[in-house]
């Protein structure tokens, strides 16, 4: 509940209402606690009191129970108890404006990102890549960006690693070695990844994170993203909140603090997020959020447990709420004793039992103050949600769909030319090169067999004419020899004939 003194009613306590501090919001926050015990409510009410001051949320629903934040809620007998508890008399049960999203179009507006947004660092993570592995991708979108080729969808990525390998030699001296091995082990990966769907989450349009920051009539948009289906991936889910929290960090310009938040980023199961997760990428991951705050954006992580948040992570969540935790485990003890030692210590009950002690909708809450201190823990209880607690019905979920400013956005898709048309037309200007170096080397084949051919019928058709020419002669020169002779003995024959007449 939102109050004019742009403070945030979220609980309720023995000393009175509990209240976040509206410029203290972009300090991040943890919802945390055991299956069962209000965190999803918990975000609901922190949601739409943000919604009413006009700050937009963007969550994840991860059974479809958020959907009800954009209906009216109605009064129950557990409602009609906890008015007088919270000094409400009459709620108005309303709902807020709100969007739905989904990767795979199904349940709302499509998001969609490219191969170059997502870039080599999360893509990497997503396919589960080795160090060396990763290397060789980073090349690959190096040679890419070098060469002015655009890589949106995944037909894009497996052309490139195509070409990539096969001009592996001209690309190992410029850029680093380039094993056929490690090329493959990514193909495959891609392969394992698109028989999963997840092909249809890369493509254009690329989702617009400016439309995540959007009011209708004063209001905050709950921007909710259907995760039902999208959960059966994990490493897809953790690494899809994370790419649209860097899209955020990278796009939105440097706001400072400001009286309220832009934007109020929840994180559900974040736990997701830094399992099998390399030290890297959890590096980058803390720079986001310590640096994303000066966007005006404030990021809520929701899960089971505290120790499931990296302790340098962890360290800049300022606004919290603990929900209770269970201890059957020696190491179950000792994260609820660490739990306890995160809060500023209330003289009036021991955290650590109270940890244990709390009831559905009870927590530890402990907000930061107007000069960014932390306050006290208070064991408080949860208001309730003037919204619909629960899942909407599919035809209402349509109606909303369709009625959105957003609907025929991001439902058409369409493919421009990118890295495959690109080198799948250089392809053909090879294949045409090769082809025509082919032909004109037959030509000069022919003409050279040609010519052979003509010295070689030159050569015996002079050698013939000798033969004949040397023929005649020597038939001149006998004819000549015999006629000669002849003569001569005719002559012989008429002088020796006269004499001796």
């Amino acid at each position: 509940m939102f109050t004019e003194d742009k403070q945030f009613y979220i609980a309720h306590c023995d000393n009175g209402p509990i209240n976040m501090v509206g410029k203290m919001a972009n300090r991040h926050g943890l919802i945390c606690g055991a299956t069962g015990t209000g965190k999803t409510v918990t975000l609901q009410v922190i949601a739409e009191s943000f919604g009413q001051a006009g700050v937009p949320c963007f969550m994840a629903d991860m059974k479809g129970d958020l959907s009800g934040i954009s209906q009216p809620g109605k009064m129950s007998g557990f409602i009609e108890k906890r008015c007088p508890e919270f000094g409400i008399e009459n709620p108005q049960f309303k709902g807020m404006p709100t969007r739905f999203f989904d990767v795979f179009g199904e349940q709302g507006h499509p998001l969609r990102a490219t191969i170059s947004d997502m870039g080599p660092q999360l893509l990497a993570r997503l396919l589960n890549l080795n160090e060396t592995q990763t290397g060789v991708l980073n090349i690959v979108f190096k040679i890419a960006d070098d060469r002015g080729l655009l890589l949106i969808d995944m037909k894009d990525l497996r052309l490139m690693l195509d070409y990539v390998a096969k001009n592996a030699r001209e690309f190992t001296t410029t850029y680093g070695t380039i094993t056929s091995m490690s090329v493959g082990a990514i193909q495959r990966a891609l392969l394992a990844l698109e028989a999963e769907g997840a092909d249809q989450f890369f493509g254009e349009p690329s989702f617009n994170v400016y439309d995540f920051l959007q009011t209708e009539q004063g209001q905050g948009i709950m921007n909710v993203l259907a995760a039902d289906k999208l959960m059966l991936n994990p490493k897809l889910y953790s690494t899809f909140l994370l790419w649209l929290l860097s899209e955020l960090y990278t796009q939105l310009p440097e706001v400072g603090d400001l009286e309220l938040p832009k934007l109020i980023f929840f994180f559900d199961e974040a736990h997701m997020l830094f399992k099998d997760t390399s030290k890297a990428l959890v590096d980058k991951i803390e720079q986001v959020i310590r640096l994303v705050r000066s966007k005006g954006v404030g990021v809520y992580f929701i899960t089971q447990s505290p120790d499931d948040i990296p302790e340098a992570i962890a360290g800049q969540l300022g606004n919290r709420v603990l929900h209770g935790l269970r201890a059957y485990t020696p190491k179950e003890q000792k994260t609820v004793k660490a739990a306890a030692q995160t809060f500023r210590t209330n003289p009036n009950f021991n955290t650590e039992a109270a940890i244990l002690e709390l009831g559905t909708g009870e927590a530890l809450v402990s907000f930061l103050d107007e000069k960014g201190a932390p306050n006290i823990v208070e064991r408080a209880k949860i208001l309730f949600p003037l919204s619909q607690i629960g899942a909407i019905t599919d035809e209402q979920r349509e109606t909303i769909i369709r009625q959105s400013r957003l609907y025929g956005q991001y439902e058409k898709t369409f493919d421009r030319e990118s890295a495959y048309e690109m080198l799948v037309e250089e392809q053909k200007r090879e294949e045409k090169r090769a082809k025509e170096e082919a032909e004109e080397e037959e030509k000069r084949k022919a003409k050279e067999a040609k010519e052979k051919e003509k010295a070689k019928s030159s050569k015996s058709s002079s050698k013939k004419k000798s033969t004949g020419r040397k023929a005649i002669e020597k038939t001149i020169n006998t004819t000549a020899t015999t006629f000669g002779r002849q003569l001569g003995k005719s002559i012989f024959r008429s002088i020796l004939g006269g004499i001796f007449k």
